[in-house]
């Protein structure tokens, strides 16, 4: 009976580990990804090339072209002014050329609206909108967004003919809460005041960063000479320095890339918002947002292949027919090793909880074996 404070204390503990744990996980099966430049027009060249950057970048961290939304004036590339016909650089040694053949704009030219940008997030689409321009995401979505262009105090321009505000998107996220369009945002922008454009969020699981605060500007980094304006800002010149080292695989978390967040670098007063973020930021892997998780979520419903051969419509219980044919063989084998692979492939929660179940099961074996000493 002396062991059994101890035995208490322990399992106290492992419930805390594995509760603590749970909180931390990402609970998301896909990620994608909503990259805006706001701007056009030929002196606004660094927008596009700040929203190309992150498109490039999210394409190599493994998140396809068929979950990235891409918005763009497209007007830079083809532009007479250009040096370089047919070609977007972020760096004055022009050693990679952001457009080329490999990208996929979705939205181009007077298509980046704030309607649609709104009925994005929302997917407040008719019948014939295209599958291929909609954001296709379910409540356990990871979504990237990516902001770029000129702003103000609550409020960023659209092609400098109309402007969406701080309140226009915390009403959109609350949509897509509501209607259980994500499992996180991580919203991220680059423009003056940005940090006044996530003072309005009231949904939950939102992680959010800006490049200035009220009342500042967001700064570019460099010009190129040849090309006659800024190529880039600071703010996204920095967020794309950390993740040029960031592979697939990386266990870097946000914390990581926030410390980067200086004054030094930024020349402003870059912002972080976690109020409704409840996850620990050195528990967040980059790769939660920057990279593709496909994972499979097992269905608990009753109404699977398995339970529907083996059950009549009034759940009665049947069995296998004794006359079994090779293809029914090979398909029943298939959907076998489709049933193993899914349960190899539990969710965090059910993971500690094992866990937990194994130490209770050492502590009770241990206790057991004490006392009968």
């Amino acid at each position: 009976m002396r062991l059994l404070p101890f035995i208490l204390t322990l399992a106290c503990w492992l419930h805390y580990v594995s509760a603590d744990e749970a909180e931390n996980a990402s609970n998301h099966t896909n990620n994608w990804a909503i990259i805006v430049s706001t701007s056009r027009f030929w002196f606004n060249y660094r927008h596009m090339a700040n929203a190309l950057s992150m498109y490039r970048t999210v394409k190599r961290l493994g998140i396809p072209d068929s979950q990235i939304i891409l918005m763009l004036s497209d007007d830079v590339a083809c532009n007479p002014r250009n040096a370089f016909p047919g070609a977007v650089f972020n760096n004055a040694d022009r050693q990679l050329d952001l457009y080329g053949d490999a990208i996929e704009v979705d939205y181009r030219g007077y298509e980046v609206t704030v309607e649609n940008f709104v009925r994005l997030l929302t997917d407040r689409w008719g019948p014939e909108h295209p599958k291929s321009k909609r954001l296709l995401t379910d409540e356990r979505s990871n979504i990237f967004i990516y902001l770029t262009g000129h702003g103000g105090n609550e409020f960023l321009k659209f092609q400098d003919a109309e402007e969406i505000s701080s309140y226009d998107i915390a009403h959109a996220f609350e949509q897509m809460h509501e209607k259980r369009r994500y499992n996180e945002i991580f919203f991220m922008i680059d423009t003056c005041q940005a940090n006044t454009m996530y003072s309005r969020f009231y949904s939950p699981n939102i992680l959010a960063v800006g490049s200035s605060a009220y009342e500042e500007s967001s700064y570019s980094h460099h010009s190129d000479t040849d090309i006659g304006v800024a190529v880039i800002d600071r703010f996204t010149y920095f967020n794309l320095e950390f993740l040029e080292k960031i592979e697939k695989n990386s266990s870097q978390t946000m914390s990581d890339l926030f410390a980067l967040y200086t004054f030094e670098n930024m020349h402003s007063n870059a912002g972080i918002s976690t109020d409704a973020f409840p996850r620990n930021l050195s528990e967040v892997k980059i790769t939660d947002f920057f990279g593709n998780v496909q994972t499979v979520a097992k269905d608990e419903s009753q109404d699977d292949i398995l339970y529907m051969l083996n059950h009549d419509e009034s759940g009665t219980y049947i069995g296998q027919s004794e006359t079994v044919t090779p293809r029914a063989i090979h398909s029943g084998t298939a959907v076998i090793n489709a049933e193993l692979a899914a349960s190899k492939l539990s969710s965090s929660n059910t993971a500690v909880s094992l866990l937990s179940l194994a130490g209770f099961t050492a502590i009770w074996y241990f206790a057991s074996y004490k006392l009968k000493l």
